[in-house]
């Protein structure tokens, strides 16, 4: 095997298993020490660097960085590290001066964004500082697209959404709001030098079954439902209500209901509770307000009396596995359940009526009727029209659509400047050394046994008294100081000079984990099976040293395993091993790395 280059700034970015696994790719343990360290408004900019919206994402988002962390092979949870996020965004100063600015004078390149949702706004905040002139089309009268919609004030409150939201707007677009666009032919005869498509997933699925059309009076669906409470259309709803569906709509529409007066609240679910699309603690937080989740029932039919929905009947499925893992059902039974209301949350879909199937326009669409879009450059079949969020690839989390923007504006710019979209700019990276002598370091790496923990919520009977009273409270000092401490700091990395070590094998007594072995060099898969713990996850990368001087033998690390506790530079007697803190610059548009520092210049 090759020794390791650890010059690629993808090697260590990936041994940073939450950070890689960030859509965005936020530097989480670097704001978590600065959250430690009191400094709030610090780690609340090193977040908007690449998530744009941590108060926002600190309250809505899917956490893919969670089920990543490397402390889940420790104790077998997660640092809390969306809740801490959070933290940062809640006790920040002022920040108006640290904002990025928009030059006065602008560079005469001009860009329509169609929705201000999470992908329009983060391309907008990329492109302005650069001297673009953005216009924003929303057809609604406030910013923020389905974050306002469809998601409840009491999870995400409306100050919040506003503030983010006008962080963006102020630095000088054009938003024009209750302006749909009708037409893309006669936006694109306007003379934008690009269009950005950030119109979301904003139709919900239906379902056609007898008696759906005499009872649509009391069948909604659910994420127009949530955008008729969010902007007060509906303010209360009958007693008895079924959800149909069970991913993250349907818990805020069943917590909604809730709170509009509904007593008796079921989420009706065709598969068993290991095949849920919703977060847990989305259905933890529906189940402790008493809302009902009822397993393995289809719908059947809408159920009438007199011309008055009074139920829906279902039938009662026993699920069972082939030996592929297969899932099949039987109807074991059918069941009438009562209610007044039916909310369906069953999926959303895309939709694009302003866009004229012509080849005049030149949008290709598939045969799903969605845009075609280069997954790279976010680019569609029309050289200078851009898609993405929702709006590219169906329905996903914000932190995805803030991806898309990033990722939309490169291609933006490159496209303006009369570059390829392929020349995506590099990431890069820089090294530095924590010592402070030879066995201290200048971070602190004592091992925390603390659990995760838990978030306070707002008394029950509180919550239900405002449908904009915040449920989770967030962390206090105590709290967040006490999770802060169970971050392993994966970003400060094991670094080793091969031609210093003298094969004591110190580093390989002291290592908690069995991560280290010094061996005969051979080929990556034979490599795997002679180490002191054979690496068996193949999508984590050894770290491989060149020959050592005394035998020609290899230093192999399985960074699997490693827990980044520093024992192995903090017993080596000569030195081999150093912890140095990664620092990764992430591309954005106009921007190119400067000797693998974290400051920018912009293209010219």
């Amino acid at each position: 095997m090759n020794p390791t280059d650890i010059q690629d700034p993808n090697y260590f970015h990936k041994v940073v298993d939450c950070q890689w696994a960030c859509p965005a790719h936020t530097n989480v343990p670097e704001y978590i020490r600065l959250i430690a360290q009191g400094k709030y408004t610090d780690a609340y900019m090193l977040n908007r660097e690449s998530n744009v919206f941590p108060g926002i994402l600190g309250r809505t988002c899917d956490r893919p960085c969670e089920p990543a962390c490397r402390r889940t092979r420790i104790d077998g949870k997660a640092v809390a590290i969306c809740r801490l996020k959070r933290v940062a965004a809640d006790n920040r100063d002022d920040i108006t001066d640290l904002l990025p600015k928009a030059p006065q004078t602008k560079n005469g390149k001009r860009i329509a964004l169609i929705g201000a949702g999470p992908a329009s706004l983060t391309v907008a905040n990329d492109l302005m500082p650069l001297g673009y002139e953005v216009t924003i089309f929303e057809k609604q009268t406030k910013p923020g697209g389905l974050m306002r919609t469809n998601i409840p004030s009491f999870r995400l409150p409306e100050h919040v959404l506003d503030d983010e939201c006008a962080q963006i707007i102020n630095m000088g677009a054009d938003i024009r709001y209750g302006t749909p666009v009708a037409s893309m032919k006669a936006l694109l005869g306007e003379g934008y030098d690009a269009v950005f498509v950030g119109t979301g997933a904003p139709r919900g699925k239906e379902l056609d079954l007898p008696g759906r059309k005499e009872a649509s009076a009391n069948v909604h669906i659910g994420i127009e439902w949530l955008e008729s409470v969010a902007f007060g259309h509906i303010t209360q709803i009958e007693k008895r209500v079924l959800i149909i569906g069970v991913g993250n709509t349907a818990m805020d529409c069943c917590r909604t209901a809730k709170r509009l007066g509904a007593s008796d609240v079921k989420v009706m679910a065709r598969r068993p509770r290991k095949f849920f699309k919703a977060s847990p603690w989305e259905l933890e937080d529906a189940e402790e307000e008493q809302v009902q989740i009822v397993i393995n029932h289809a719908p059947k039919r809408f159920v009438l009396d007199e011309g008055v929905l009074v139920g829906m009947e279902f039938e009662q499925l026993a699920w069972s596995e082939d030996a592929k893992g297969k899932a099949a059902s039987t109807v074991t039974g059918t069941i009438l359940i009562p209610c007044e209301t039916v909310i369906l949350a069953i999926g959303q879909e895309n939709a694009f009526p302003f866009i004229e199937r012509d080849r005049d326009t030149g949008i290709e669409f598939d045969k799903w009727d969605m845009p075609v879009v280069d997954k790279a450059t976010f680019q569609s079949s029309r050289p200078g029209v851009f898609f993405g969020g929702d709006a590219a690839f169906g329905p996903q989390n914000i932190i995805w659509a803030v991806n898309h923007g990033h990722e939309a504006a490169i291609s933006i710019h490159n496209h303006c400047q009369g570059a390829a979209l392929s020349e995506r700019p590099k990431a890069g990276m820089n090294l530095i050394s924590q010592k402070m002598g030879l066995h201290e370091w200048s971070y602190s790496n004592d091992y925390s046994g603390a659990k995760r923990t838990p978030m306070k919520h707002v008394d029950l009977v509180e919550r239900f008294k405002s449908l904009s009273k915040e449920v989770e409270l967030g962390f206090d000092v105590e709290q967040t100081a006490r999770e802060a401490q169970r971050c392993l700091n994966c970003d400060v990395q094991t670094k080793f000079t091969d031609n210093q070590c003298i094969e004591c094998d110190a580093c390989i007594d002291v290592c908690p984990v069995l991560c280290l072995t010094i061996t005969p060099n051979a080929e990556e898969p034979e490599l795997r099976k002679q180490l002191t713990v054979p690496a068996l996850n193949k999508d984590q990368s050894l770290y491989a040293s060149g020959p050592l001087p005394q035998t020609r033998r290899i230093m192999v690390k399985d960074e699997d395993l490693c827990v980044h506790c520093g024992l192995c530079a903090e017993r080596c007697p000569t030195g081999a091993w150093d912890m140095q803190k990664l620092e990764l610059v992430i591309p954005k548009a106009g921007g190119v790395a400067v000797n693998g520092s974290t400051s920018w210049t912009q293209q010219k």
